[in-house]
């Protein structure tokens, strides 16, 4: 089993509303060269999620924190023009995301939870995750 210390939360930078699967996003990484989807896990508009890499196997979604990271992107980010970087996350994907990072902290009860922004200059995942979800680090 991987070291895990990180888990960081992406959006898929793509508009608000729109439906994208993990084997779309999986298309457009292997485009930019990828062996496979860079994400663990995608978390779609309705709160359902699909698995992307297996956790087990390093992903390639955060540039020099991959090796002991685990990777999840919910779909959306963008506002409907793509001009803005926005918050778009449903609240059935909010429902998700606290669910799936909680699950996630009892397997890894050492790993942190950041947003792909605290290592990019990306704006990416359109909000504070680090800081929003601070109380499930605290929590365990």
């Amino acid at each position: 089993m991987r070291h895990i210390d990180k888990i960081i939360v992406h959006c898929s930078a793509t508009p608000e509303g729109k439906h994208f699967s993990a084997e779309t996003i999986t298309s457009w990484h292997r485009k930019r060269g990828f062996s496979d989807i860079g994400y663990h896990f995608i978390i779609h508009l309705d709160g359902s999620f699909e698995y992307g890499r297996m956790v087990d196997v390093q992903g390639a979604h955060c540039r020099g924190q991959n090796k002991s990271s685990i990777g999840l992107c919910y779909i959306g980010g963008m506002n409907d023009t793509m001009e803005e970087w926005v918050d778009t996350r449903t609240d059935k994907q909010k429902d998700s995301l606290v669910e799936l990072l909680s699950l996630l902290k009892k397997f890894h009860p050492k790993a942190e939870i950041f947003g792909h922004r605290d290592f990019s200059d990306k704006p990416c995942p359109s909000f504070n995750a680090r800081e929003e979800y601070k109380y499930i680090c605290n929590d365990l």
